[in-house]
């Protein structure tokens, strides 16, 4: 369904703004750093308190540096919370903690039920908890900080100075997790647990690493999603990528491309368009909710069927690509705010440089298509 690439970047966003009492389902996303610059980040609906913690640098080792600290921050909401109960705390995920937090109804929603305090934990190199300031992406020396076994004891070392702050040593603690925070969430629960009595992990793709499962699952899924809808719309969206292969090598192609994608400045390359493609298709795929949503994007209830109906109604005369292109439309611009779309952008400043760092030297996931 969509161009095979040997690795991409996991999925960022875990829970989404739904109905309450569902999870969910996601698969790590492709197309990270376009998410990002998309992404509205957005304070939290509900009254969360903001707090840094002086965090370790360097949790392993004796070096006279380990003893360095910086502020991690972290969220708490105790609108629900009496002394004794559950800490529902959100391992973070790569990116500011303030769009998980708005982002995650599903544990606002138990937590009246379970008189619960929730906390969210941002992690580290992410957001505002930058160990080495403006630094912190310098290079590998100080990037070296950054990995899962440093977070994991980041949010061991947090929750237990919190519930001794809160003299609840007792309150049994569950984390909360999605796609590589939920990976997080998992390995809390089994590297620490006598902080931890359970874990949530939403899509948490585990299974990903060596060979356990087929590497082409993620994108076998995304194409199982279009061909359940129409096989038509499917074959429409993957003969499009042939089309896009082809003007490649045409001289006129970027100028072409450029006008039907009512791009607001001129293509430097088709791959731009190939990934703005790309993007709205997985996307879309992920969060084909059955009711509105404005989690990465404003969305229709069922965007899948709204975009297979946009490419089945358009006569047959029609390029696949442009076909295509009207379909990922719904996707870019279903509030019919934009009169032409940023489909090349700018190195972001988000983080992006913290998960590529991560991506190579331990979240080595392939995916493939099948």
């Amino acid at each position: 369904m969509a161009p095979c690439l040997s690795f991409f970047f996991l999925f960022l966003f875990a829970f989404s703004a739904i109905p309450a009492n569902s999870l969910p389902t996601f698969f790590p996303g492709a197309a990270y750093q376009s998410l990002i610059k998309q992404a509205k980040i957005s304070k939290p609906k509900l009254p969360f308190k903001t707090h840094y913690f002086p965090q370790t640098l360097d949790h392993f080792t004796f070096q006279p540096k380990s003893s360095k600290l910086f502020y991690q921050k972290y969220l708490i909401n105790s609108d629900y919370w009496r002394k004794g109960a559950p800490i529902f705390v959100f391992t973070g995920n790569e990116g500011n903690i303030e769009w998980f937090a708005a982002n995650t109804g599903f544990m606002l929603d138990i937590a009246p039920k379970f008189k619960a305090l929730l906390v969210f934990i941002e992690h580290r190199f992410y957001g505002k908890s930058m160990p080495f300031g403006k630094d912190s992406y310098q290079s590998a020396k100080t990037l070296g900080y950054l990995n899962s076994q440093q977070a994991l004891a980041d949010f061991a070392v947090l929750i237990t100075s919190l519930k001794q702050n809160l003299s609840s040593e007792a309150s049994p603690v569950v984390v909360f997790g999605g796609s590589y925070g939920g990976m997080l969430a998992a390995w809390f629960r089994l590297k620490y647990p006598h902080i931890a009595i359970g874990a949530l992990a939403s899509s948490a793709p585990i299974l990903q690493f060596d060979k356990l499962i087929p590497w082409s699952s993620f994108y076998d899924a995304v194409s199982q999603d279009f061909k359940d809808v129409s096989l038509n719309c499917y074959q429409v969206i993957k003969g499009s990528w042939a089309e896009l292969e082809a003007m490649s090598t045409q001289k006129q192609a970027l100028a072409e491309l450029s006008k039907t994608f009512r791009t607001c400045k001129s293509l430097h390359s088709t791959a731009s368009a190939r990934d703005w493609l790309r993007t709205a298709f997985v996307y879309t795929a992920m969060v084909n909710y059955p009711t509105k949503a404005d989690f990465m994007k404003p969305l229709p209830a069922y965007p899948v069927q709204k975009m297979c109906k946009i490419i089945d109604k358009i006569l047959s005369g029609a390029t696949k690509l442009s076909r295509a292109f009207a379909a990922a439309s719904l996707y870019y611009n279903y509030s019919r705010s934009e009169n032409c779309f940023k489909i090349e952008h700018e190195v972001d400043g988000h983080g992006l440089h913290g998960w590529d760092w991560q991506t190579c030297t331990e979240m080595v996931m392939p995916m493939t298509c099948s």
